[in-house]
């Protein structure tokens, strides 16, 4: 996953912070504001380190956050549920601010009030995230509607790799389903998202209104999380690439293997998540899959993965 380092040379209305340089003690730094967003909080504002497990935000370029965030979440562990099922789509990679758009929100930085994301950083995510979230079934957020946030001035946080930026690495033309590395922490992510995961052979791939179908070959096959299947969806499985009947898959050039599948139910269309040719003598595969036996995947408010 790619890493962005914020600047923040913009704050000009920001007296006294110097990023980078870290104080003592900003527990009383906000104390003064516990009205935000049309709502009074149990809690005084905070400034409190980000948490190494907090991994959508945790190398976002600063180290404290302000709690309760810009979403309205009060505790630390309510931030960690909802921020993690955001953490697929920076591997994504369909634009270079998304952890910057993100986390201005999830883990927004500590100043003296908070600072939105500009109107036109959350176009620029949606308009080039929302085709690969769609591709999965999930819809752009009506918490992240762009119209909420500011239009851009000196007090909003705009698009950090526009203009003579530094141009980041460009985003994969592959399917998003396809485009996963064969990682032990990247199959868990998908295995916690997903509503079923399968091993299994594919006896053909159709393209079929935009969409890529695949139908599974009727030989046996190993679940190893059922999820939302019903033993009838087994006997004749098929499952969608949303929108891929153009894009690359290299998984699917050659059938004769075992793939591992993973996707979710949306209505009533088993859409693929996340595809993996079935490499024996992988040892990322063969602990995901040890994992997968005793793994308790966290309960998320899913939004994308």
């Amino acid at each position: 996953r790619p890493e962005y380092t914020l600047s923040f040379c913009f704050f000009v209305s920001a007296p006294a912070l110097v990023l980078g340089q870290e104080k003592k003690d900003y527990s009383l730094f906000l104390q003064h504001n516990n009205f935000h967003n049309g709502r009074f909080y149990t809690k005084q504002p905070q400034c409190v380190d980000i948490p190494a497990d907090l991994r959508l935000c945790h190398n976002v370029g600063y180290k404290k956050m302000r709690l309760p965030n810009l979403l309205d979440h009060e505790t630390m562990p309510e931030v960690k549920q909802q921020a993690g099922s955001w953490v697929p789509l920076l591997a994504k990679r369909c634009h270079a601010d998304t952890q910057v758009f993100l986390c201005s929100l999830f883990a927004p930085v500590c100043l003296d009030r908070p600072i939105y994301p500009c109107r036109s950083l959350c176009e620029a995510v949606r308009d080039s995230c929302a085709p690969v979230m769609e591709t999965y079934g999930f819809p752009w957020p009506e918490m992240l509607t762009c119209d909420k946030f500011p239009i851009d001035n000196d007090l909003c946080i705009p698009m950090q790799f526009a203009g003579n930026q530094a141009t980041p690495a460009p985003a994969s033309k592959a399917c998003p389903p396809c485009d996963n590395e064969l990682k032990a922490d990247t199959i868990m992510e998908h295995y916690c998202a997903s509503d079923f995961a399968i091993k299994m052979k594919i006896k053909e791939v159709k393209k079929e209104k935009g969409d890529r179908k695949l139908i599974a070959a009727q030989k046996k096959k190993k679940v190893l999380k059922m999820g939302v299947l019903r033993k009838k969806d087994l006997k004749k499985l098929t499952l969608y690439i949303k929108n891929g009947a153009n894009c690359p898959c290299a998984q699917l050039d050659s059938l004769g293997s075992n793939f591992l599948i993973m996707g979710r139910k949306v209505d009533q269309q088993l859409l693929l998540m996340s595809i993996h040719k079935w490499e024996k003598k992988s040892k990322e595969l063969k602990f995901a899959i040890k994992y997968m036996k005793s793994h308790q995947c966290p309960t998320y408010h899913t939004v994308f993965q």
